[in-house]
């Protein structure tokens, strides 16, 4: 029988064409007679537009439209914000400043050239008002807000945490710190926007999440959504920022319908890093309590981090806390500082990449004032079933995890003390930590068809972000319908297909992925009693329950020489093809279970103790996400994540004027991310885990567990080599000196 295509290591079908440049990104869909549209973006934090002068502006060559709070067309829904992760949008509808950079106005022009320079020739006057962006100087005004995340409680307690800590015979008590940071994906956000009359509009976006975009641009336009279509066949990477629709969208929109024209607009580098989120800072003072043995009996994680004025996002970073260890008395918040900056969002592993890297810390300290092996701790706190919900784990193989990275690491000949291990004149550390990421499934749809000549369509909106979506879809079509994989092609990325949730949370695959199973099965079902019931096909009343599908065909397990191969089959059938479409649900079986992903993250950093230069020599990391669906995309994302822990923990941090609130390191020149340089080789172990409850097809998301823990474990590696403990992240050499 042939090998099942899902776990297998496939080559992305997407892969040829974005080699030779072929495929068309959002901004890359030709559109007849498109006009340019460019934002221009205020330079004050915080205030009023006294006054916007814009003659010399219109009269430029080749302008269409110059639009500004002065005369921007009222939208009717420009206020909505329906869920918490919805935003609050800058639409030109009022003169108020709310954080720098924000958009004052849109200039449309028959060239992007032409756009940008008369951009330049409006001159705006500001009533200033106080900027106030220092997290740390407005700890006190902190709040309570309405969630964790999108839907988590902000606070949690169990047992007795105050009377715990009171009696810990080891007690570690620390603040630690994670910065703003921006998403940066290479390709940047733009879109055209493309109406057909007042009253239906088509957008071509770069989008996680076509249908919230679908359903914001109906709410702020006062549109049925059925008139309102996105495409977004390929997205250059989104990380998060993607996620939700921002203000240049639907300004976009507004000036499409203004001019009566097609309009492209696309932000410069500069403005994605204010127009379209960011990670939060956050603040984070985690206590824990242990006994002489090491085993914990207190834990307290609270959290503060920054949202802006206008809306509101919390990041989650405690959640983890509440169920990553075996304690019995635990308690967690999240407080938010509202400052004058633009709205953060999710960003890869919201809340996990930043709450990790303290509670990893943290047990890293416990270990050192217990003198205890810091894999041995978290092995001694192992947590057999999840002790917030008090539920068994769907599947859990952390023990596995630690084992396997820890011996290809070598992890046993690690000396513990502080600067007792070298290479020549460099000074060697090693660190370790947990990364974890919970496994959501969200209801999800698709539809498969068979053709004519046998081969297999997949259509669902869901988005392709570059993580494999075209292929792992494609992958289990053809293993549900027994076909080969150049057989089938998929159709994504437009919300004329079936509906489909965001791309992010680690769920396409879980989500989106399972519907295609099941709607798969739903077709070979049909192909099944079609079969059965046509008296000239060899499979005429054969009993169903002995009919396989393999290599093309239909046959009768037992009798190899009953079977009909699906071009036959569908021969005789009217039409043109044969469908099926499902909409899968979250498994109920999930509910009395909890779900999570787990793997384990070590770190070799070597130290030049002259320069205090620390360079990420090696990665061995293990994780545990259920069915692996493509051996090769699978350990593409792995290696991402864990490269991007490796800026998260040594570079990447946006840096605000306090005085303006403007970012000022606004490119990749000064916003700096790993190159090459930077990266050593990565070693990832799959570990192999049997899941029968997260979903239909057993696989865990992976988009996002890599970069957790990761951060930790090279700030455990620094203490290591060097002694020194680094808190505050990202790990400068004026910190090591």
């Amino acid at each position: 029988m042939t090998e099942p295509w899902v776990g297998r290591a496939v080559d992305r079908a997407d892969a040829p064409g974005k080699v030779r440049g072929a495929v068309e990104y959002a901004a890359d869909v030709p559109v007849a007679n498109v006009a340019h549209a460019v934002v221009l973006t205020g330079n004050v934090g915080r205030g009023r537009i006294d006054s916007l002068d814009t003659r010399a502006a219109e009269l430029a060559p080749g302008v269409l439209a110059v639009l500004s709070s002065a005369n921007a067309p009222k939208l009717p829904g420009a206020d909505t914000k329906k869920s918490p992760t919805d935003r609050v949008l800058q639409l030109l509808q009022d003169a108020e400043i709310v954080y720098n950079d924000q958009p004052v106005a849109v200039v449309v022009a028959d060239t992007l050239e032409r756009a940008r320079e008369a951009a330049e020739l409006i001159v705006l006057k500001y009533a200033l008002g106080t900027v106030e962006v220092r997290l740390q100087d407005l700890v006190a005004r902190s709040y309570t807000p309405k969630t964790a995340g999108p839907r988590a409680q902000p606070d949690s307690l169990r047992g007795d945490v105050e009377g715990a800590l009171a009696n810990a015979a080891v007690k570690v008590d620390q603040m630690y710190s994670t910065p703003v940071q921006n998403h940066n994906p290479m390709e940047m956000h733009g879109l055209t926007a493309v109406w057909q009359g007042k009253d239906s509009l088509t957008l071509y976006d770069t989008s996680q999440g076509i249908f919230g975009v679908k359903q914001k641009l109906a709410a702020i336009f006062g549109l049925a959504p059925a008139n309102v279509r996105v495409i977004s066949h390929y997205v250059g990477g989104g990380f998060g920022c993607k996620g939700t629709p921002w203000s240049h969208v639907a300004l976009c929109a507004l000036a499409a319908r203004v001019l009566g024209r097609p309009v492209k607009l696309v932000l410069t580098r500069q403005q994605m890093f204010s127009l379209v989120g960011h990670r939060p800072e956050t603040l984070q003072r985690v206590v824990l309590g242990a006994s002489r043995d090491g085993k914990l009996t207190a834990i307290q994680h609270d959290v503060v981090s920054s949202t802006s004025r206008f809306d509101e996002f919390s990041e989650p970073s405690a959640l983890q806390t509440r169920m990553l260890y075996a304690c019995p008395n635990v308690s967690t918040s999240h407080r938010l500082v509202r400052l004058d900056i633009p709205t953060p969002t999710f960003m890869r592993a919201p809340g996990e990449a930043s709450g990790t890297f303290a509670l990893e810390v943290a047990l890293d300290e416990l270990a050192s004032a217990l003198s205890m092996d810091p894999l041995e701790l978290r092995l001694r706190n192992y947590a057999e079933r999840d002790p917030d919900e008090d539920k068994p784990w769907s599947s859990k193989s952390l023990r596995e995890c630690y084992r396997l990275a820890a011996d290809r690491f070598g992890w046993q000949r690690r000396k513990p003390e502080p600067r007792s291990m070298r290479d020549g004149h460099l000074l060697l550390g090693w660190g370790m930590a947990t990364a974890t990421y919970p496994t959501r499934q969200s209801a999800s749809s698709a539809r498969v068809l068979m053709k004519k000549d046998g081969r297999v369509l997949v259509q669902a909106g869901s988005q392709d972000l570059g993580t494999g979506t075209y292929t792992i879809l494609a992958q289990i079509a053809a293993d549900a319908l027994g076909v080969p994989l150049e057989r089938v092609r998929c159709d994504i990325g437009d919300t004329a297909l079936p509906e489909t949730p965001i791309s992010g949370g680690s769920q396409t695959a879980s989500s989106t992925g399972s519907a295609v199973k099941l709607a798969a099965l739903e077709l070979r079902k049909k192909l099944v009693a079609t079969a059965l019931a046509d008296s000239e096909s060899p499979l005429f009343k054969a009993p169903s329950e002995r009919v396989e599908a393999r290599e093309g065909a239909l046959v009768l397990r037992g009798e190899p020489k009953r079977q009909q191969t699906y071009v036959e089959l569908m021969a005789r059938l009217p039409g043109s093809e044969l469908s099926a479409e499902v909409k899968s649900e979250e498994k109920p079986e999930r509910k009395a279970r909890s779900c999570h992903a787990f793997g384990a993250q070590f770190v070799e950093v070597k130290l030049d103790p002259d320069t205090c230069e620390v360079r990420v020599t090696r990665c061995v990391s293990a994780f545990a996400a259920g069915k692996i669906l493509n051996q090769k995309t699978a350990r593409s994302q792995f290696m991402g994540g864990m490269v991007w822990g490796i800026g998260f923990a040594l570079q990447e941090h946006t840096v605000r004027d306090p005085r303006t609130g403007r970012v000022v390191t606004r490119d990749l020149a000064d916003y700096h991310v790993p190159v090459n340089a930077d990266v050593p080789e990565l070693s990832v172990i799959l570990v192999d885990e049997e899941d029968a409850y997260v979903n239909e097809l057993g696989s865990k998301g992976i988009g996002e567990i890599g970069i957790t823990g990761i951060s930790a474990a090279i700030a455990n590696a620094v203490y290591h080599a060097t002694g020194k403990r680094v808190r505050d992240l990202p790990i400068t050499l004026d910190k090591l000196l």
